[in-house]
């Protein structure tokens, strides 16, 4: 193997945002995470929603009323045609 070419190995403590903490070796000296075994939901168990730009919240306001529509008997509907 060709000697100087590889980047230094460093044990670090990577922290993840829920609080959690745990060590491992990287060539990069601080590992911050959003998501860890401790708080994913595929370890977890527990569904969970990572939403910062509140997506979630928006598409269900924006399609709020179709659902609203199908709710409604059709007779409603028909009635409302008819008015406009």
């Amino acid at each position: 193997m060709k000697k100087d070419i590889h980047p230094e190995a460093f044990v670090v403590t990577a922290l993840c945002a829920c609080g959690n903490s745990f060590q491992t070796s990287s060539a990069v000296e601080t590992i911050k995470t959003t998501l860890c075994s401790a708080c994913h939901p595929f370890f977890t168990g527990k569904h969970k929603f990572v939403d910062t730009a509140r997506r979630i919240e928006r598409f269900q306001s924006k399609y709020k009323k179709f659902e609203e529509q199908k709710a409604k008997p059709k007779s409603e509907k028909k009635e409302q045609q008819k008015k406009k």
